[in-house]
């Protein structure tokens, strides 16, 4: 493939995944502007994290990509919605770990803070 075509191929996959994530949003947050509230439902419901959570999600579209690159080309949901949503799941899953780096980096700040006054 050219380069040129596969820039415009790069580009209409982020196209897509902007409205894919944006349409989630409203979906699956439902009211809360808390982009990680459905995981965080399913996770508390079952027991798990919800990074353990959107994997699951992520692994179902994943194990559809396999069986297409395998040659089952026959599926419910085409393999480029899968990729797309596939994306999607992984800057979502960037998102709860740069959340998470966040909330590490504040917690070792304070406990600098706390032995500081002893």
């Amino acid at each position: 493939m050219e380069y040129e075509k596969m820039k415009k191929i790069v580009q209409q996959t982020l196209d897509d995944v902007l409205k894919v994530r944006d349409e989630g949003q409203k979906e699956y947050a439902r009211s809360s502007n808390n982009v990680f509230a459905n995981f965080e439902r399913v996770a508390d419901h079952i027991g798990i994290t919800r990074e353990q959570a959107l994997l699951t999600y992520l692994m179902k579209h994943i194990d559809g990509i396999t069986a297409y690159i395998n040659g089952h080309k026959s599926q419910r949901e085409n393999v480029y919605g899968r990729i797309i949503d596939s994306i999607v799941y992984l800057l979502l899953l960037r998102g709860m770990c740069t959340e998470e780096d966040k909330k590490q980096i504040e917690l070792e700040y304070i406990c600098d803070e706390l032995s500081d006054t002893e």
